[in-house]
């Protein structure tokens, strides 16, 4: 199959457990919670998304065949940053949009081909395959939502507040590491507020911030 792939570029995670570590980030174009046009946003299924999914003309974007030249792609771009592999895998983290639309079997493989460990973020609407390294879901919809299919990983980064939503309600998932990261936007101070306090009284659950927007890094 070909991969439809919106942009691949060196970074530093941002958010989660695996914040501030050096990665490539590999992200799939397209979602299936919304369009990406923002005429579409109001009717979305997911209204608050900040990424740019369309397309594939972001940096070291495009079309590729074969899930080869993925992989190809994604080593030229560690090595282009210069970054070292001593002691730890490098590591790459497919994203999108929503990566397990196009992520399958035969990319993990040739990720993994090429020495990367791999990380995956996903809505949790779509089945994970096997050999994923670390699997982030970020619901969109109710813990009891049968559209969340995807109901164990490593980590599970839940965006607050979500109308409808409550971080409660997935405390039975099978999970690692419970997230909550404040939703962006004008009401930003606000809700950081709220998961600080929800935290505070919840100590199962952790702060996740975008320490990327923080530091001003792509």
């Amino acid at each position: 199959m070909a991969y439809q792939v919106k942009e691949i570029y060196h970074s530093i995670q941002g958010e989660g457990a695996q914040t501030g570590r050096a990665a490539v980030l590999c992200r799939f174009a397209g979602c299936n919670l919304w369009s990406g046009r923002e005429e579409d946003r109001e009717d979305a299924e997911c209204v608050f998304c900040d990424t740019d999914f369309v397309g594939t003309d972001g940096p070291g974007g495009g079309v590729f065949e074969a899930a080869a030249d993925v992989a190809t792609a994604v080593a030229h771009c560690w090595a282009e940053g210069k970054a070292g592999s001593a002691g730890t895998k490098p590591l790459v983290i497919c994203t999108g949009g929503e990566p397990l639309l196009q992520l399958d079997d035969a990319l993990i493989g040739a990720l993994h081909d090429a020495g990367f460990e791999v990380a995956v973020e996903s809505n949790g609407t779509l089945p994970a395959p096997q050999g994923i390294d670390w699997l982030t879901v970020s619901p969109k919809s109710a813990a009891d939502d049968p559209a969340l299919v995807q109901r164990s990983g490593d980590e599970l980064k839940l965006v607050f507040p979500q109308p409808g939503v409550e971080p409660e309600d997935f405390a039975a998932l099978d999970f690692t590491h419970f997230y909550l990261q404040p939703m962006d936007g004008p009401d930003k101070q606000r809700n950081t507020a709220l998961v600080l306090d929800y935290c505070r009284r919840h100590p199962r659950w952790r702060v996740s911030l975008q320490t990327h927007k923080i530091l001003g890094v792509a």
